[in-house]
């Protein structure tokens, strides 16, 4: 009889550390996510960041090669058609 409610006591113990880790667990996993979704956040904010000083540069290297460099000017006359077609697509798709 003492060897059954001892087996049962050590079923008990384990079962009681088997519930406390599955809790920690939890927890922790739930830490983790909420870590994921604000660095996913950020992630998104810094590329969002990222694209708009593209654009600045993009538009900083258009203004320095109109400036009067003579060996960009075909290279500016590409990009400004190229805005140009698009304004035009633009002014199309509005139109419509």
């Amino acid at each position: 009889m003492s060897n059954i409610i001892e087996v049962v006591d050590l079923f008990e113990n384990k079962l009681k550390t088997l519930l406390e880790n599955y809790s920690f667990l939890k927890e922790e996993n739930e830490i983790l996510y909420d870590k994921i979704a604000v660095l996913e956040h950020q992630i998104t904010k810094e590329k969002q960041f990222n694209n708009e000083i593209e654009k600045k540069y993009q538009t900083l290297k258009i203004a320095k090669t109109i400036e009067g460099s003579k060996e960009d000017r075909r290279e500016t006359k590409l990009k400004i058609n190229a805005l140009i077609r698009e304004i035009d697509t633009c002014i199309t798709q509005l139109s419509e």
